[in-house]
């Protein structure tokens, strides 16, 4: 793919991923009972999602134009190390404030959890644009995989800023402003590229690494803390199976 056609391509996903950093809004309206209910599933469908968009788009892609060698492997490991070491960090942070509602003043908790989203948003949008380099359709596979993880976590984002003080309005700017470190990361990387060639085929395998953990080590965990009734598990399972599927639909455009 010409790197015109990727950058215009890539800067119009990002925009509609830091778009939906303003899905909170949607918490507002609805009850807390009705949307977790929904969420669960929405998380089920991420899930299979992002194990898709790994197992189908980006390393299939990167092995049939680099050839399948030790490096694509180290560099999944190094993605899924890379999302190890930010959640431990983001995780860290979170255990030394302490989380209690006032709305006198905004608690330090909720600027961490603003700096570790902008960090995550950062890496989404070297990822996206690393995909589109490879080709058009492991670019549109990943956006979607983005955006549809970027969804239940945005709400959650949301709800985090307003427990610590934010008012509504101030949260959703925050989150939009975080959001859009992704346009910064993906501009980056067709800087880096004018300096180092094929920098996709080093990033994309780590971006398949750090979705394999998203998807293994905090989206399929949520699930199991979510299926005490056998219809539900029904519903969580066919969630799943239809992100993948859609990935597989993906395919149709190649």
């Amino acid at each position: 793919m010409q790197i015109s056609g990727a950058f215009f391509y890539t800067i119009v996903s990002v925009l509609i991923v830091s778009l939906v950093s303003l899905v909170g809004v949607i918490g507002l309206s609805v009850k807390h009972e009705k949307l977790s209910k929904v969420l669960i599933y929405l998380i089920s469908f991420s899930a299979g999602a992002l194990l898709g968009d790994a197992f189908i788009h980006l390393l299939p892609e990167v092995v049939e134009k680099n050839g399948l060698t030790l490096s694509i492997s180290f560099s999944i490991l190094g993605g899924i190390l890379i999302f190890f070491i930010l959640e431990k960090l983001i995780h860290w942070n979170h255990c030394h404030t302490e989380i209690i509602s006032d709305k006198k003043h905004i608690h330090p908790f909720t600027y961490t959890n603003l700096v570790g989203d902008g960090l995550h948003n950062f890496i989404d949008g070297t990822i996206i644009a690393a995909s589109y380099l490879i080709s058009f359709e492991a670019g549109l596979a990943t956006t979607i995989a983005v955006v549809l993880h970027e969804i239940p976590q945005e709400i959650g984002d949301f709800a985090v800023l307003l427990h610590g003080g934010f008012s509504k309005g101030k949260a959703l700017f925050a989150n939009f402003l975080s959001a859009l470190l992704a346009l910064v990361g993906a501009l980056l990387v067709f800087f880096v590229q004018g300096f180092m060639e094929s920098i996709e085929f080093i990033l994309v395998p780590i971006a398949a690494g750090g979705f394999i953990y998203i998807a293994s080590s905090d989206l399929i965990p949520e699930l199991h803390k979510h299926s005490h009734k056998f219809s539900r598990n029904i519903l969580q399972l066919i969630a799943f199976v239809a992100g993948i599927a859609v990935m597989c639909l993906l395919l149709l455009l190649e």
